[in-house]
């Protein structure tokens, strides 16, 4: 019997095994076959493309069976246009190789069938590196940040330069990859209007103690010098020491500007603001220019957008902008992560659990002065097995064994309201029991999560439903302070996005860079 067993299993794992598919190796798409015209052509020895290490260009040779492609002079000439002048779009001409290029241009005519070879090789896996750029970005955002969650774009360059060359249509290609959003059209012109500025050579302004209007002070020099120069103050000034009416009204021109408030008083943050050179403001244009590059290209029906230094959430829905909010972001410490995910859920009267880093950073401590600390706050502390442990017999050695929740109410940490949505950072949309810190100009103040203003007007808004979810209908659940959720039919998209710069007719708008990210990415787009 048991020789009999023995055999049945063995029969059993070999027909399981037979039962088991094997894996399919995914097919590479083919590029589509490349038109050769009568220009000149040469073989192209596969060793040379097989040095760039490149599955795209081989691919692209293949579709050409390994022969020269760039013959003719109109595409050549235009490649060659578009890669010299990349800087117009925020990038770098010797990333493209462009004088290199040129070279090979200039002595076409006389080059061996090698060096045509190279200079073919070149100019395709150049062009093709400006598409995946144009399209996608230089950077990988992955690759330099830990809190950027955003959905690899994904790009068959082939195909698209292929079809565009197949066409004679290698003049649209450029527009054609790059982002459709209004902001990436506004940071292009912003590029170009302050290319026009002359370099700028004013001295950095020091003053310590904030001006008013009508004060003296000799840093208002150079103030005035910066404010001509932005074109925020017009025409010709004396240039005095005197904090005049004029310069008080170019000062809030130029506040407004920046996000900073527009109060005419010139303290440290409108004097940081003014102190930002040509060249680096420049810089922050191509910084963002590149994160747009990252986003999403095709941006959803109805949206959510938050821009993040800026403090502001859009509601967009068959692009037009329904509704606008202030908003609260994360410190610098507790930074909002960068989300493209989808809205969900509305829980009205939520709880609040305690999570961990402000547990550590926040709560222990204060539990360690004041026992009474929670409890002040509503706060109750369950242990492993759920019951409530009272703040005496709480073990502050073994903080991390409790769980401490805040009761519903209008002084709740989420206040009345959040917002759910798909993320791996533990963050939403919520309300807040800080509802001044609206009226503030820097609003970098919460723990990750972004706090919006008005946040029942908002829920009434995207339930959509005037039966069920009118304004009295939601007092009435706000009123119970019973933890309620209800689904969001409506699709909606969440853009949680960061971008410092861009242009409204023809103005330059600019932002306080509050994580501290454009100058790290400009040095590292042009490494």
């Amino acid at each position: 019997m048991k020789k009999l067993y023995f055999l049945l299993v063995i029969c059993i794992f070999i027909a399981c095994k037979k039962d088991t598919p094997k894996s399919i190796p995914v097919a590479k798409k083919k590029a589509p076959a490349i038109i050769l015209t009568d220009e000149r052509t040469v073989q192209i020895d596969t060793a040379t493309i097989n040095a760039y290490k490149s599955e795209t260009l081989q691919q692209f040779y293949n579709s050409s069976e390994n022969k020269t492609v760039w013959g003719n002079l109109k595409k050549r000439a235009y490649v060659l246009s578009q890669l010299s002048k990349s800087d117009k779009l925020g990038l770098e001409p010797e990333d493209y190789k462009a004088t290199q290029l040129k070279k090979f241009e200039d002595r076409i005519s006389s080059l061996s069938d090698k060096d045509l070879a190279t200079y073919d090789i070149l100019l395709t896996y150049n062009f093709e590196k400006y598409l995946n750029h144009l399209y996608k970005g230089k950077l990988d955002p992955k690759k330099l940040y830990t809190d950027w969650d955003l959905e690899e774009k994904t790009f068959d360059v082939n195909s698209v330069l292929i079809k565009a060359f197949n066409k004679n249509k290698l003049d649209s290609i450029v527009d054609a990859v790059q982002p459709k959003s209004q902001t990436y059209k506004q940071l292009l012109k912003a590029l170009e209007i302050i290319d026009t500025f002359p370099e700028d050579n004013i001295k950095t302004i020091e003053a310590k103690d904030k001006i008013t209007l009508n004060d003296t002070n000799s840093a208002l020099i150079n103030i005035k010098k910066r404010l001509l120069y932005w074109n925020d103050m017009s025409g010709k000034d004396s240039l005095t020491r005197i904090y005049d009416k004029k310069t008080f009204e170019s000062i809030k021109k130029f506040q407004e500007r920046h996000g900073l408030a527009s109060d005419g008083v010139i303290g440290q943050s409108t004097i940081s603001a003014l102190n930002y050179s040509k060249e680096k403001r420049k810089q922050q244009i191509i910084a963002n220019l590149e994160r747009w590059r990252w986003y999403t290209t095709d941006l959803a029906e109805n949206y959510f957008i938050i821009n993040i230094p800026n403090y502001s959430l859009n509601v967009v829905e068959n692009k037009d902008t329904t509704l606008v909010r202030n908003v609260v972001v994360g410190t610098s410490k507790r930074k909002t992560p960068i989300i493209t995910s989808a809205l969900k859920t509305v829980v009205f009267n939520p709880t609040w659990t305690v999570p961990p880093t402000i547990l550590k950073e926040d709560v222990v401590p204060a539990m360690k002065r004041n026992r009474n600390y929670l409890a002040k706050k509503n706060i109750t502390i369950y242990d492993t097995s759920g019951n409530v442990v009272e703040p005496n017999a709480w073990n502050e050695n073994k903080p991390n064994n409790y769980r401490y929740v805040q009761s519903p109410g209008y002084n709740n940490s989420l206040g009345l309201m959040k917002i759910l949505f798909p993320n791996h950072h533990s963050v939403y949309l919520h309300d807040t029991n800080h509802r001044n810190y609206f009226g503030r100009s820097n609003r970098s103040l919460s723990s990750g999560c972004v706090r919006v203003e008005n946040p029942l007007e908002l829920a009434e808004h995207i339930l959509n439903d005037s039966l069920r979810f009118s304004k009295e209908k939601i007092d009435t659940i706000i009123a119970s302070k019973k933890t309620m959720s209800f689904k969001i039919v409506k699709k909606y998209a969440l853009y949680q996005w960061y971008w410092t710069a861009w242009n409204e007719k023809n103005q330059l708008i600019f932002r306080a860079d509050i994580y501290n990210l454009d100058s790290n990415l400009y040095a590292k787009l042009r490494n």
